[in-house]
């Protein structure tokens, strides 16, 4: 399923000005979203479906189903068609989801002499880095190698997870460390990576250590769950994203990292699927990480907004806010997502530590940039890059036990930002949250 962008235009009826707040949200093409009234009977339901044009209802989270138009018209019409029908008790479009990503750096494959991966990867080991090495540690005094037993799931692109016809597993990254995923894209239980963005995720999750090769990740014990709700082109639907959580949850993921994100005019009224599932995998005790968004503005955006997800914005080599982390009202953590300082001056820590403008390293993990054959160390920059980060703590500290045998969601989150290392103005701040990660701290090292 091809998911091609197309903009919500100012001349559509007055019948679609109900969300009002999603003004230049991408619009997914192709079906709606309707939802029954409570009474309506079966007849009336199949009949309000033939009569408009559309079929092929998928429940979602929340109520709601997600039905295919099948004449040929457009969104927009076909919401009006459906609200005139007997039983619907609410239509409204479905949105666009993406990848949290901002850009890409190739680079020549390998590193050099053993240990160079600390020559690349700052973001573990650097000076604002996330204290991976006694993280490690830690976790290995405990005989819980790299967060050894934890399920992750990667809702995300798809991952390179083993070699099948023109897909191949990415070298660096174990074989047999991998849980039964699901393509929300094709519809079968193949999900691999067509875009490489999926599988750069899953390296900082748990890309191979101690082998002489490429570079490291953070949380290397877990088992990966990949599950694909973008295509290749990095885009897919909100009705899609809302099973995919409610799945994931329910085939035994501890946590799932979300480095995905909708247009931040969103609202949560005009997501009410995607709520509804994370809502579901939160009272199923699943920690879900999301990206707080790319686009610089003081609104982090959905799914990180929600009240269960930790949101993650990004910092620099240089430990201050990346120029094109969203932050605002709602961010919890920021970890390294690579690239350029922001231009801030709020605080006596960014006049003397941050230069607008100023270039800093990205994030290297291995993954394809075209062929999912041809695996090199490649370079991102993003919120996508920060979350996975927060994502493998979160797993470390599961693993670790220092928070109880079996901690629920708030409890690893508290976690984490109790240890968090302040960063900005002193305290909470909209910025920074309530710190850049420390991985070491968060697990007792």
């Amino acid at each position: 399923m091809r998911i091609r962008r197309s903009l919500l235009a100012a001349a559509l009826p007055l019948a679609l000005a109900a969300p009002q707040a999603a003004g230049a949200a991408t619009v997914a093409p192709g079906h709606v979203l309707v939802r029954f009234d409570g009474s309506a009977t079966h007849a009336e339901r199949v009949a309000a479906v033939r009569a408009t044009g559309t079929g092929n209802a998928i429940p979602l989270p929340g109520g709601a189903r997600e039905v295919r138009i099948e004449d040929g018209e457009s969104v927009a019409e076909t919401l009006g068609q459906l609200r005139a029908q007997p039983g619907v008790a609410e239509v409204r479009p479905d949105y666009v989801l993406r990848k949290a990503a901002r850009g890409y750096y190739p680079n020549d494959p390998g590193v050099g002499d053993p240990g160079d991966w600390r020559s690349i990867q700052w973001n573990f080991a650097g000076r604002f880095g996330i204290h991976a090495p006694r993280a490690w540690a830690r976790m290995r005094k405990l005989d819980r190698d790299g967060g050894r037993g934890v399920v992750v799931a990667v809702i995300d692109t798809g991952v390179a997870y083993e070699d099948r016809g023109s897909f191949k597993r990415a070298p660096d990254l174990y074989r047999g460390r991998f849980e039964k995923g699901w393509d929300f894209v094709e519809g079968d239980r193949f999900p691999f990576d067509e875009d490489g963005h999926g599988t750069h995720v899953s390296g900082t999750l748990a890309e191979h250590v101690n082998n002489k090769k490429a570079v490291t990740g953070l949380s290397y014990g877990i088992h990966i769950m990949p599950v694909r709700v973008l295509n290749a082109k990095g885009t897919g639907n909100g009705s899609t994203f809302a099973r995919s959580i409610k799945w994931a949850a329910d085939h035994g993921a501890d946590v799932i990292n979300l480095s995905v994100e909708f247009d931040p005019v969103l609202r949560a009224g005009d997501i009410p699927d995607v709520i509804a599932a994370m809502r579901y995998a939160h009272q199923h005790h699943v920690t879900m990480v999301g990206s707080s968004g790319n686009l610089s503005g003081n609104r982090v955006a959905y799914p990180a907004r929600d009240k269960n997800v930790i949101s993650v914005g990004a910092t620099t080599e240089h430990g201050c806010q990346a120029e094109y982390s969203s932050y605002g009202d709602g961010l919890d953590l920021v970890a390294p997502g690579g690239g350029g300082d922001a231009s801030l001056d709020d605080s006596a820590w960014e006049r003397d530590h941050c230069d607008g403008g100023r270039d800093g390293r990205v994030i290297y993990q291995q993954t394809f940039l075209k062929n999912p054959r041809d695996f090199h160390l490649v370079g991102f920059a993003g919120t996508s890059e920060a979350a996975p980060h927060v994502t493998a703590a979160a797993a470390l500290v599961i693993a670790s036990g220092v928070v109880g045998s079996d901690p629920r969601p708030g409890t690893i989150q508290h976690r984490l930002e109790d240890t968090a290392r302040d960063l900005g103005a002193s305290g909470y701040d909209k910025r920074y949250g309530h710190g850049l990660l420390d991985a070491a701290a968060a697990v007792g090292g």
